[in-house]
């Protein structure tokens, strides 16, 4: 599976990173359990969450090498919003989301930070991200500009910081299916943006 490896910041750049070569994360019996466990232990030695996301994009990128279980876990998009969405773990207290999100071709999603770090894997299908920042001024304080655009496919990982704005639209001819871990999310900082209006709001 070849696969870039993306950063986003909150100004809406987005800069390439080096990636691990997929023969040099071959392991034998790595599991999901085991994703899990790494990932925790890496947030559990610093307060700074976002310096750990080139390793965390390792650890999704050795992931989805190993295992076909979580390249299986996912659904056909739902025939009245184009968007099913899996949920891979959940336990009560646990500090990350981790799911699997499957688009129809042409479902775009609105314009969104998500209040915590955020890393994608692209497994089936092409993803275009549009990137935006915040260019509030005396009249409208949640205006935003889209600063650029990128295409992903099958074996690329994007990052996010927490304030980084972005919207999504599966193109192509098949469903996008990614696979998605996010932090812990600040519901306060987390906002849908309307670009016509000018405006924000907590989702």
């Amino acid at each position: 599976m070849k696969g870039r490896d993306w950063l986003v910041t909150k100004d809406g750049q987005y800069q390439i990173c080096q990636s691990v070569r997929a023969w040099d994360l071959l392991r034998d019996n790595y599991r999901f359990y085991r994703f899990l466990t790494e990932v925790e232990d890496i947030l559990n030695d610093t307060e700074e969450e976002t310096r750990h996301l080139p390793e965390i994009r390792m650890l999704v990128r050795r992931l989805i090498v190993n295992s076909y279980w979580v390249q299986s876990q996912y659904l056909e998009p739902c025939s009245k919003t184009g968007i099913s969405v899996v949920l891979l773990y959940d336990e009560l207290g646990f500090p990350f989301t981790v799911q699997t999100v499957t688009f129809a071709p042409g479902t775009l999603s609105t314009i969104h930070n998500h209040g915590t770090w955020g890393v994608v894997a692209v497994l089936k299908g092409e993803e275009r991200n549009t990137f935006w920042q915040r260019t509030p001024n005396s009249k409208f304080k949640d205006q935003i500009e889209r600063t650029g655009e990128l295409t992903l496919f099958p074996g690329d990982i994007i990052s996010f910081t927490p304030n980084a704005i972005h919207s999504v639209e599966a193109v192509g001819t098949q469903p996008t299916v990614t696979f998605n871990i996010y932090g812990e999310t600040h519901m306060r900082e987390r906002f849908e943006f309307d670009h016509a209006t000018h405006t924000a709001r907590n989702f």
